[in-house]
């Protein structure tokens, strides 16, 4: 169940300048729609079709941010409405996603993923692939992209310390994006990283954007 006493207070450590993005995976749209009713607009969902049918359910104002790993083959579902896509982990599936969107006349914003955990079994750009990618002709082509930053996912552990030291690393990887390629461009401005579990250490570190699911909804 919601537990909206917990969302208000979530909203008033955020403040004004740090998004909340609450992970709605796997929840009913009636518990979405609860939140919607208290305000909320930003939504993040991990599987294509589900998005698509909680989309095709409830207020056309909601913006539904993707935040799992997205197949190539899956983009097709989300693109005509999805209003970031924020796990952007290779070139192969921004090529795809730039398809997609000239398909719908759109421009879709994204972020970059980058691996910054230990776990081997998260995924995302190196700083070396994505400054490539960044100078070749092929992305400085691509009319319906717009980047808007950088997002990650730390270590699930308990050591904070080592989680302290992943965010400030992505902090660094927009930094040196950031200078490099986006000095002009106001639209490249978000770090999201932060969930349920180190969302304060990831405010402190810079964090613009957090994805906040259990803490709201209570364990999955």
């Amino acid at each position: 169940m919601v537990n909206i006493e917990q969302y208000h207070q979530i909203k008033k450590e955020l403040g004004a300048d740090v998004k909340l993005i609450v992970v709605s995976k796997t929840k009913p749209a009636e518990q979405i729609q609860t939140l919607y009713n208290e305000g909320h607009r930003k939504f993040g969902e991990n599987r294509a079709q589900e998005m698509q049918q909680k989309y095709e359910q409830l207020p056309q104002d909601v913006e539904w941010h993707f935040i799992g790993k997205l197949q190539t083959n899956k983009v097709k579902y989300i693109a005509p409405f999805v209003t970031m896509i924020e796990s952007v982990d290779s070139f192969n599936l921004l090529k795809m996603i730039q398809r997609q969107a000239l398909r719908n006349e759109r421009i879709i914003p994204c972020l970059l993923q980058f691996h910054i955990a230990q776990e081997e079994s998260k995924s995302g750009f190196t700083v070396e692939e994505a400054v490539e990618m960044l100078r070749s002709p092929e992305f400085k082509e691509m009319t319906q992209i717009q980047l808007c930053g950088v997002m990650g996912m730390g270590t699930f552990t308990d050591d904070t310390s080592l989680t302290r030291k992943e965010f400030q690393s992505l902090f660094q990887i927009f930094t040196k994006l950031k200078t490099e390629f986006f000095p002009d461009d106001p639209n490249f401005k978000e770090i999201s990283m932060g969930m349920s579990g180190d969302y304060p250490i990831a405010i402190e570190e810079g964090s613009t954007m957090v994805r906040i699911g259990s803490a709201i909804f209570g364990a999955r």
